[in-house]
């Protein structure tokens, strides 16, 4: 038999002076992977428009898979026994992962409401796959490089990847980016944090956990209100979750600044897992029958709470979600307590009572001076704490869902003109459903 010839033919190139743009159009373009850009890509496809679902990350899923954030939080009414208040892709993904062994449930707690356990790999291929069979047209790795608007309508977003630059142009655009980017960079009035820093978490799972041998919660905040400093630890009332049968924990212990200048992000992104290691080796030291063994399976990205976000048609305040304000152009709801990360050492923690459920108003989630541009999860319009209480991903899939529909009902007019009774109507599910 002769030799088979496996040297490949091959061709030398140069890059041109001037390199080519790759236009793609669509009806709607989506800014941000996370779960609230997901909820808005694929129920946007649902309705049958062209979506473009574009991040700056190589993997899609933002926070909630790159970060591990680990639980879905605001999924529930409030009570042991909380019925289940945002559906939309929330349905799929807790019967799919449900029925993988993917989810474990945690109720009551100090946030009063049912909070869901997920493995982050399992998330992670039931969004790849959802958006692949949606046939939404993704691009990953694309940092926004400009906008082009008219006014209050923006035409365009302007891309760098790595493969070369790539220019979007929509009839409308959904701003998940989570520090408001899009709408900052269209030029829009945005909001940020007055008073100082918001923190935000470097989240780590560790595996090898001896299960039986887990301590308390309450028990793990006293001692490391007592024995944090020691390992040089700031924040004294994290936590540490067991995912029941597999060995793992999730470990969501520090508090890390997440500024928006670049070389500073980078610097304390570094800094986060310094403090990671230093929990680490306060749960070894301090817990060894439970965490001796114990190794990290895996660190997550920064985990970003609120930075910077828009200026809305309203603003929701904290007076809103302790009455539990039910507004006329609701779109989403809650019971998630007030959860201002807003000092090193600990958290403003203020929990609702059963019967409580507070809503998210339509206007806030569109810049005041935009016609064709939604924000979704945590940059949408609120104070400091109303903000922390509705950047939870139940709230933000619900969000995501509206801004599809809203994008739908506008058209080629403006999102400010759109019917609000029909727009409540499509969102029954996420609003007004009592089962």
């Amino acid at each position: 038999m002769a030799n088979r010839d496996f040297s490949p033919a091959t061709r030398v190139v140069r890059r041109g002076a001037a390199s080519g743009r790759q236009a793609v159009s669509a009806d709607i373009c989506v800014l941000g992977a996370g779960i609230a850009g997901v909820s808005a890509a694929l129920e946007a496809a649902q309705l049958g428009h062209r979506v473009v679902l574009a991040d700056s990350l190589p993997a899609l899923g933002g926070q909630a898979v790159n970060s591990i954030i680990g639980t879905f939080c605001g999924l529930f009414a409030n009570g042991y026994d909380g019925r289940q208040i945002t559906h939309g892709i929330a349905d799929g993904i807790l019967r799919d992962l449900g029925a993988q062994g993917a989810l474990h449930m945690l109720r009551g707690g100090p946030s009063n409401t049912k909070v869901v356990m997920y493995d982050e790999i399992a998330l992670s291929r039931w969004i790849e796959e959802a958006v692949r069979t949606a046939n939404v047209t993704v691009l990953l790795g694309a940092v926004m490089r400009g906008v082009t608007r008219d006014g209050g309508r923006v035409r365009a977003i302007e891309f760098a990847t790595r493969y070369g630059d790539v220019s979007v142009s929509a009839a409308g655009f959904v701003d998940a980016s989570g520090d408001a980017a899009l709408t900052w960079e269209a030029g829009f009035e945005c909001r940020e944090n007055a008073e100082g820093p918001l923190f935000g978490t470097q989240m780590v799972v560790l595996e090898g956990v001896d299960e039986a041998s887990h301590p308390a919660r309450p028990e793990m905040l006293a001692r490391l209100k007592v024995k944090g400093g020691d390992y040089g630890l700031v924040r004294r009332d994290g936590f540490s979750f067991v995912f029941p049968g597999r060995g793992i924990s999730l470990i969501n212990m520090t508090h890390v600044e997440t500024p928006l200048e670049p070389i500073a992000a980078s610097r304390h992104a570094l800094i986060g897992k310094a403090m990671a290691d230093d929990v680490i080796r306060f749960l070894k030291a301090e817990y060894p029958h439970a965490f001796a063994n114990a190794r990290v399976r895996a660190y997550g990205f920064p985990g970003i709470r609120q930075t910077r976000w828009i200026k809305g048609r309203q603003q929701l305040t904290v007076e809103d979600v302790r009455a539990g304000t039910r507004f006329p152009d609701a779109i989403a709801r809650t019971g998630w307590p007030i959860e201002l990360h807003d000092r090193p050492d600990g958290t403003v923690w203020e929990p609702f009572d059963d019967n409580h459920l507070h809503y998210v108003p339509f206007g806030s989630l569109v810049p005041d001076e935009a016609d064709n541009v939604i924000a979704v999860g945590r940059c949408i319009d609120g104070d400091s704490a109303a903000l922390s209480s509705v950047r939870v991903m139940g709230p933000c899939i619900a969000m995501g869902a509206a801004a599809a529909h809203a994008l739908d009902l506008a058209g080629s007019g403006s999102v400010r003109q759109i019917d609000v009774t029909a727009l409540r109507l499509r969102l029954y599910d996420n609003v007004d459903r009592v089962d």
